[in-house]
Formats: structure tokens, sequence, C-alpha cells
């Protein structure tokens, strides 16, 4: 039976709901659908509502990707009150002393890593709302993370964040503080098989001749099968499947296609 998804009027408006600031600032990338968001639907043409394009004041934003490690600088902003209470753009209600934050691009439950530049402070936090769109600024936080990094009075702040891991709001419940949650990873249990043969020696000199390929590391898995034995060539030491599936898409490998390790 074909499913069908029905975006509500609620839905929608959380989509387009955004943070306490209002202006310009433009990031253009190609929207990807982000496989850890898609448990319901097809995944191969299913992306989750918080992912896809959205306007606003005329300007189009493409919420994209994001691997650990990541780092962007710009400036900070916080919003408290007038939004306590209310819905954030992926459905939960806001509360301005939680450790959260608002970003325009970046995918829901995201754990961000934030320093002021200016005094050295630093707090974590999880993204769950979009925001904010004013100049440069690149970050809303909360009440409570914008006091962890004494921005309060100053209403802004030159910032760094950088991308710690990914976990929902009730991965981070589950743990005594969000500092442990960040240090939470998407795990990865695919590969990308380059090749097969059915002698060691070709797979060897596969390996060792994509070995080390934009960062990545070939393995051979011996396998057993109905007509002997099997020697697949994989490229390994991707940080999630949604990786694995964008670096497919290159076609660097024509006849590639991901694998589950065992």
């Amino acid at each position: 039976m074909n499913k069908i998804f029905v975006l509500t009027t609620v839905t929608i408006m959380m989509l387009i709901n955004g943070c306490s600031t209002r202006g310009t600032g433009v990031y253009k990338k190609n929207s990807v659908s982000v496989e850890e968001y898609t448990p319901i639907m097809d995944k191969k043409k299913y992306t989750h509502p918080t992912m896809k394009p959205y306007e606003i004041m005329d300007i189009k934003y493409y919420p994209a990707v994001v691997k650990v490690g990541d780092k962007f600088n710009g400036n900070a902003s916080w919003y408290g009150p007038n939004f306590h209470g209310k819905l954030t753009s992926n459905g939960e209600t806001y509360d301005m002393m939680d450790m959260t934050a608002a970003h325009k691009t970046m995918p829901m439950n995201t754990i961000l890593k934030v320093t002021n530049n200016n005094n050295g402070l630093t707090t974590h936090v999880r993204i769950n709302d979009r925001g904010p769109f004013v100049g440069t600024r690149i970050i809303d936080l909360s009440k409570a993370a914008a006091k962890k990094i004494d921005m309060i009075g100053a209403g802004t702040a030159s910032i760094t964040i950088e991308v710690l891991g990914f976990a929902s709001k009730k991965d981070v419940s589950k743990v005594s503080s969000l500092k442990k949650a960040a240090s939470v990873k998407v795990t990865n249990d695919f590969c990308l098989q380059i090749a097969s043969f059915s002698n060691i020696d070709g797979a060897i000199k596969i390996q060792e001749k994509y070995n080390g390929t934009d960062g990545y590391k070939t393995i051979i898995k011996d396998v057993e099968s109905n007509n002997g034995r099997i020697f697949k060539v994989l490229l390994d030491g991707f940080d999630s499947r949604q990786e694995i599936i964008d670096y497919k898409e290159k076609k660097i490998f024509k006849h590639s296609f991901i694998v589950k390790k065992d």
C-alpha cells in the first residue's frame, strides 16, 4: 500500500517560523536528503521537511548536511522571552533555559560547541530551530546558552562553532549534560564496494591502487558463496551513510554500490 505524507498547516508554519531576528543572508547549497531523518518514507525519494529548501523575505535557504569537525565563524545573537513556549521549526516547544540554538541550514539535532571569540568562553547547544535571518549572524542561541558565554548584555558576539556530533532531544535527556551528549557521533555501518574478484591477486591490486583515495581506505572482504570464494574490495572510513551516498554520486567508481559491514 502506498504511503502518503501530508504536510499539515502546522508543519508548514514550523518550517518557516524563525527566531528573534529577521533580515538578509544567503546560504546557497544543493538540498540533500538525510538518511538519518527518513524513518518512514522511501529513503531515495523522501526529504524530511526540516531539510527542504525554504524562503524567508524573498531569500531561499538550502538546508545541508555537515560533518563532525566542521567549523564556522560569524556572529551570534540570542532569543528569549518573546519566543519562550512557542513552537520551534522542528516542532519542539522552545524553552529559553534549554541549551538549544537556531541555525539557517544545519540538520536538526546537530550538536555544536560555541566559542565566544571575545572572551574564550564555550558552551554546547543542540540545533532545534531555524534562524537567525540577519546579516552575518550565523546562530541564534537560547538565553541559557548565551549566558554561558557571557553575551546577554551585548546581545551579539563574534563566535566560532564546531560540529561535535548528533543527538536527539531524547538522547540528550539520557545523559547528565549536553556536553556529554556532544561526544555522540553518527555511527556508520556501511561502506562502498568498488570491485569484486574470484582471485585474491586482482583484489590486492585494486586495494593497493585505490587505498587512500580522498582520505578513505580500502579493505578486502573474503566471502564464501555458492560459486566459491569472492574477494570484495571495499572503500571504508565514511562518517555516515549520507556521506557514502554523496560520494557515490560523484561516480568516481562507476559500478560501486553501498554495502553493510558485518
